[in-house]
């Protein structure tokens, strides 16, 4: 896996960055001094009792001690900003990426572990970063630094810290080879717990309904036993090389103190710099501590970095072209011509030979069984999927000739699941065109037969709506999403089934309106109920992935044996017209 999308950010931080290490250096630099000046104070000062040389050595830890404190304060608010400016870049960068994503790509990656991606994952980065900043690159500048030091004061003790180190160094390496393929099984198991709990929560009301809590509660409790599981497995390797490293550092002190003892006693060694020994020693099992927490930080960050490279790595199968052609005449002319699409290159055709036009000012319905590849059909239109055979033009041109931004800015879509956004009703409504006036607003909401119900809010337009809109019901959010639709002014306009919890009496008042307001408009009407489609200019029959029948309700009525079937089975034979 390619960490090249990296480049970036290393290139945008390395400045701060190595700002940061340079005071991070010269903390660690003062740190490493002060055990050598130490064993000068027991040695030529204590020991010949130079109160002078004392203090004056003394007055130079505290020194250096000051020193080393304002560096690390530095360190600190450097690496933080950076830390937090890189995380927000990639997080950033990361949403942009998956804005562009085609539904294929989402439909790969799953909602859950984009999500994990973006949150844990980035988080996992950046929080290594934060650390390299901090402590993981004072863990080895510490343990050479303390070794050199060793070796400055006394050569042949310092060979115990030498053979400290492979043995360390081993331990370390079979840490990283145990870990990481458990760090990435936590980062999958995290995946399932999120896509198990979005499940949960975005059909709550369906669980209530069928008092489904105790089923729901097991798939929880079968994920949630699987991410414990696994991150024990992981916790117990760190809880088994956490010692081994403490134990054979500690067994490298032992030994300073006991080989030191002895040459202290035969005067070859003074005390001073035994305990500068001893402090070097506890210095390097501190790095090498360190490094063990670095090591197990950097395989969950490398884990995570695998994951968000996975998605910078995924290109769009919504291809766009290097030159698009601008539609200079906006018509809104709509036309299929022997489209073929299926979701896999390895599955059936969803969609077989569709071949129909749809003209300016046009009022296009399509009715067919569920299944039938209503809505599929509509999702190509703006590109949401590509087709895999045939052409979609719009004012005669290819839609995969045209830029995705121009393409989508000429289309209005009421989709079939209603989506409102936390907000008030009016930026909703405003979703369609942020310009729009309050008049325009309120325009389009009379059209889409939603201005009664939001004046009798004691805020009206003003009125707080939860995440989906929770506090409105079926129809009530169908009308803000027509609104919302609406205030585009486009020239295609795409319903799908979007007034299937309206009542009829209020649904033909929205499509007198429609008609009205949209006189120029193409409109695709995807509905159910045959009385939706009957006033239809024309209406497109599907079944099982292809038309079946096209015309007006007359000529369908006459000649269209599916069609018949769904009018007698929703009104019945001895009914004529709804309006009769």
């Amino acid at each position: 896996m390619s960490f090249s999308y990296l480049r970036k950010y290393i290139h945008r931080y390395w400045k701060q960055f190595f700002i940061a290490l340079a005071f991070l250096i010269l903390e660690t630099t003062g740190d490493l001094i002060q055990p050598t000046i130490m064993s000068k104070i027991i040695d030529n000062g204590v020991e010949q009792g130079d109160m002078d040389y004392v203090l004056k050595l003394g007055g130079l830890m505290l020194l250096m001690t000051a020193l080393g404190a304002a560096c690390a304060v530095i360190r600190n608010i450097v690496s933080s900003k950076v830390s937090q400016s890189f995380g927000a870049d990639l997080r950033e960068d990361l949403y942009i990426k998956i804005q562009g994503f085609s539904f294929d790509n989402v439909d790969q990656f799953q909602d859950a572990s984009l999500i994990t991606r973006l949150t844990n994952d980035v988080n996992q980065i950046q929080n290594f970063s934060h650390g390299m900043m901090r402590v993981f690159v004072k863990a080895p500048v510490l343990g050479i630094g303390a070794i050199i030091m060793a070796f400055l004061l006394n050569p042949k003790m310092a060979l115990i810290l030498l053979g400290v180190v492979p043995v360390v160094g081993i331990i370390i390496g079979m840490n990283l080879k145990i870990s990481y393929p458990i760090f990435t099984r936590i980062q999958k198991a995290l995946d399932r717990v999120n896509g198990v709990m979005r499940e949960y929560l975005a059909g709550i009301r369906v669980v209530k309904a069928f008092n489904r809590f105790n089923y729901e509660r097991e798939r929880f409790k079968t994920v949630n036993r699987e991410l414990k599981d696994v991150t024990l497995k992981g916790m117990r390797i760190v809880a088994v090389f956490h010692p081994l490293v403490a134990l054979s550092v500690n067994i490298g002190i032992v030994l300073v103190l006991w080989i030191g003892g002895i040459r202290v006693n035969i005067g070859n060694m003074e005390v001073g710099k035994v305990m500068a020994f001893i402090n070097y020693m506890t210095q390097v099992l501190f790095a090498l501590m360190i490094m063990t927490r670095v090591l197990n930080m950097f395989i969950r960050a490398k884990a995570s970095a695998e994951r968000i490279g996975e998605v910078f790595a995924a290109e769009s199968t919504i291809f766009t072209t290097d030159n698009p052609i601008q539609i200079n005449n906006e018509e809104g002319r709509l036309e299929f011509e022997n489209v073929y699409f299926k979701y896999y290159s390895d599955s059936e055709y969803v969609l077989e030979d569709i071949d129909f036009s749809a003209n300016p000012g046009e009022t296009l319905a399509i009715i067919g069984s569920t299944g039938s590849g209503k809505s599929t059909l509509i999702n190509l239109i703006p590109r949401f999927y590509d087709v895999v055979q045939g052409s979609i033009r719009i004012d005669g041109i290819d839609v995969r000739d045209i830029s995705l931004n121009e393409l989508r800015e000429k289309i209005a879509i009421v989709p079939q699941k209603v989506l409102l956004f936390t907000g008030s009703i009016k930026d909703n409504i405003k979703w369609g065109d942020e310009n729009a006036t309050d008049e325009e607003v309120e325009r389009v909401a009379e059209i889409a037969e939603a201005h009664s119900f939001i004046t009798s809010f004691n805020k009206g337009y003003d009125t707080y709506l939860g995440q989906g809109g929770v506090n409105l019901s079926g129809g009530q959010k169908q009308r803000v999403s027509i609104a919302r639709a609406l205030i585009k002014k486009p020239p295609i306009l795409i319903l799908d089934d979007s007034t299937s919890a309206v009542d009829l009496i209020t649904e033909r008042k929205i499509r007198k309106g429609l008609k009205e307001y949209l006189k120029d408009t193409t409109i695709i009407l995807i509905a159910q109920r045959i009385t939706s489609v009957m006033d239809a200019d024309k209406i497109l029959v599907m079944d099982r992935g292809r038309i079946v029948g096209i015309g007006a309700h007359e000529m369908l009525m006459k000649s269209c044996e599916v069609y018949q079937d769904i009018y007698n089975s929703q009104i019945g034979k001895g009914v004529i017209s709804l309006d009769a």
